[in-house]
Parts: C-alpha cells; structure tokens; sequence
C-alpha cells in the first residue's frame, strides 16, 4: 500500500484546480500571441516576466518568506532562467507563425522528452515499452509537421519543438533544485533573471508599449500567476497520474480560443498528431505512477 494515500475527493479537487490551470495558462498564451503580432518575441518574454513580478512579490509577503528566497543555489536558478528565457521567447515566436491548437499540438511532446532526459541526467531507469511511448510521440510530431515533409519548413513549428525542448530541461533543473530550494525562491529568481535577461536581449530593438495593449499585459500577468497557484495545488493534493492528463485540455481551449478570435480550425493532420502524441504523454505518466507506487509500498 502507498505511503500517501489520495482520496476521491482529493483528486477531484486536484482535477478542478488542473482544469482551471489550464484554462488561465491558455488566457496567458492568447495574450502572448496577441503581444507578439506588435513586438519582437525576446520582449514579450520580458514583458511577461515584468508584468508578473510584483504579484510574485506580494504572495512572498503574504506568505512570509522572504528570508527563503536568498538560501538558494544560484548556478541552478540561472540555468532555469535562462531555459525558461529561452523557451518563452521560442513560444512566442512560434505563437507568431501558428495557430494556438498547432502550437499545443507540437509543445505536447514535452512529457516524452522529459522521460527521456531523466535517463541521461537523473539516471532514472526507462524501459522498453516507455523509449516506445517516446518514439510513439515523435511519430505524433511527424504529423502534426505534415508527412510530406513542407511542415519541416515552418520556423514556427520548429520554434515551439525548441521551446518544448527548453521546458524539458526546465524541467529536470527544477527537480534536482527543488531538493533543496523553497518554492517562493523558484517563482522569484525565475522571473527576476527572466526580466534582466529579456530587457538587455530586447534593449535595441525595443518597442514602445502602446496604451491599448495595458488591459492585455494586465491579463497576461494575472492567468500567468493565477494559473501557477492552480497548477502548484493540483499537484500538491492529487494523485500525479490522475491529475497531469488533464493538462491536455489545453488542445481544447486552443482549439476554441482560435475559432473566437481568429476564426481558425485545426486540420486533420494537427488533430491526428495531437491524438498520437496526447496518448503517449498519458501512457508515461501512468507508467511513471505505476512505477512510483512500486518503489513506495
């Protein structure tokens, strides 16, 4: 028996702070998209990051942990930041080019590619049927970038495999820093380092913010921190593996959000790839639970 017990109504609760997690995390991308049809992608990440920082600031207050945030390893918060910077950046230009639905599609592939650096910088065991789930996934990306190979033309849709990538690593760096690092330092130092790296890389090229964009930049910085105190309790609560497939979800908001807006549909080959790759992130997590499981009876 597992030494954490989740009950029916944990996950549930869980389930709902995922879905609405989700949700704001698409508002947060909608208003990047918007942002980056008017300024340069290395801005709208620092942008992002600048618009976020005094909500961070304030919840570290409320929370009383200021005196955490300077105990860290700061090696290991660069490296974050700088992914994070660079993923940001590469989401934003791909969010230019692509539709929100083909943009999720391709950033779907994430899960497998965490699994798969595990092995090579955490040294975590990955077995046959997992490397198949991954190799499952990048068939799914194949068709997301259309098989008779023009989709391998498409900047964007490179773009937002490279940010993917990034996330990636992101997200093995936040493991090993999470061992010994507070939660609060995490949030700050990501965005602090963010927002110095994007205004030095966006200084020359620098866009002036116009007026009818404050609303937009108001909304980003909202669903970006509303979205990460729903995803932080998502996880804190639930079982891991009942909760992460909801994260899927996304497809659907994109898909909605570009037929309100843009009056755009995903094609069958986004659709279909979508499908192969979504089914290959849920069968790693539920392999990843189920292994979890047997290394804690």
């Amino acid at each position: 028996m597992s030494s954490i017990v989740y009950s029916r109504q944990e996950n549930l609760r869980s389930i709902y702070a995922m879905v609405i997690a989700v949700a704001m995390f698409s508002v947060m991308d909608t208003a990047m998209k918007v942002l980056s049809a008017h300024y340069p992608a290395m801005q709208v990440t620092a942008l992002r990051a600048l618009c976020s920082l005094p909500l961070v600031l304030a919840y570290i207050l409320y929370r009383g942990a200021l005196g955490r945030i300077f105990k860290v390893r700061w090696s290991l918060h660069l490296l974050r930041a700088a992914l994070g910077t660079g993923m940001l950046t590469m989401f934003a230009f791909g969010l230019s080019m692509l539709s929100l639905a083909e943009a999720y599609s391709l950033f779907f592939i994430a899960p497998a590619l965490i699994t798969a650096l595990s092995v090579f910088v955490l040294k975590e065991q990955v077995g046959r049927a997992q490397w198949g789930a991954i190799a499952v996934g990048l068939i799914g990306v194949l068709v997301v970038l259309r098989p008779e190979g023009m989709g391998f033309l498409s900047l964007g849709g490179l773009a937002i495999l490279g940010a993917a990538a990034c996330y990636a690593l992101a997200a093995i760096v936040s493991r090993i820093t999470s061992r010994t690092d507070s939660k609060e330092s995490m949030m700050l130092w990501y965005l602090l380092v963010m927002a110095g790296g994007g205004l030095f890389m966006s200084y020359s090229g620098w866009v002036p913010v116009q007026d009818g964009d404050i609303l937009v930049l108001v909304g980003l910085a909202l669903s970006g921190f509303f979205g990460q105190l729903a995803i932080t309790e998502a996880f804190s609560r639930g079982k891991a593996s009942v909760v992460a497939p909801f994260e899927y979800t996304a497809l659907a908001w994109g898909v909605a959000i570009d037929w309100l807006l843009w009056q755009t549909l995903p094609d069958g080959f986004t659709l279909l790839g979508a499908a192969i790759i979504i089914g290959s992130g849920i069968y790693l997590v539920r392999r990843e639970a189920v292994h979890d499981e047997s290394e804690h009876p």
